[in-house]
């Protein structure tokens, strides 16, 4: 029990940086809505900004995890995949659309199995570790669509990729308020 309150506490101590990484894809999303003329070469950079960024975020969810002797691993391979990818992107911008899409596929569907696993891992520590679930299964939904329909046009590339930063944006957030909730939950426990 004193393990999953010291995971609790962990999580509630830094929910803001769930709830930062929910903030980002809800802009991107949003971005690439109002923004759908955009070259995909500007889609290329905005997309490696932000899966480096997101990789950033993971590496550091890496560190807590393995502070408090938990699975670290698969946050790790989530944030190098992330940035590998964005490193990428950057590196070779003149990419074809086809290679581009299927880099971001791939690291859609590593980022969601990630996100399952570490949702089975809180499910214990937390309620509604759904949340995290629901954000794996939509990312592995969408690299799995770009992957099968690789001949999309890049209006539907841009807007595909839109709507699943909108929610997983979204579904971070609320899962951000949630662990951030249950950490004052746990700070009242504590004192009573």
């Amino acid at each position: 029990m004193a393990i999953a309150q010291a995971i609790l506490k962990d999580l509630s101590d830094n929910w803001w940086v769930i709830l930062l990484r929910g903030i980002i894809a809800l802009v991107f999303g949003v971005v690439a809505f109002i923004l759908p003329g955009a070259t995909l070469l500007a889609l290329v950079f905005v997309w490696g900004a932000y899966a480096i960024i997101d990789g950033a975020f993971a590496l550091y969810l890496t560190y807590l995890a393995s502070r408090q002797e938990r699975r670290w691993w698969p946050y790790l391979l989530e944030g190098i995949a992330g940035i590998v990818a964005g490193v990428v992107a950057f590196g070779f911008p003149g990419l074809t659309a086809l290679a581009l899409l299927y880099i971001i596929a791939a690291w859609a569907i590593i980022t969601g199995i990630v996100e399952i696993v570490a949702a089975v891992d809180m499910r214990k520590v937390i309620q509604n570790e759904w949340l995290l679930g629901l954000a794996g299964v939509l990312s592995i939904a969408f690299g799995v669509i770009v992957a099968v329909q690789p001949d999309a046009g890049a209006l539907a590339v841009v807007w595909t990729v839109g709507l699943y930063a909108v929610l997983a944006g979204i579904t971070l957030i609320m899962l951000a308020f949630r662990v951030r909730n249950l950490g004052k939950h746990l700070g009242a426990g504590a004192t009573a």
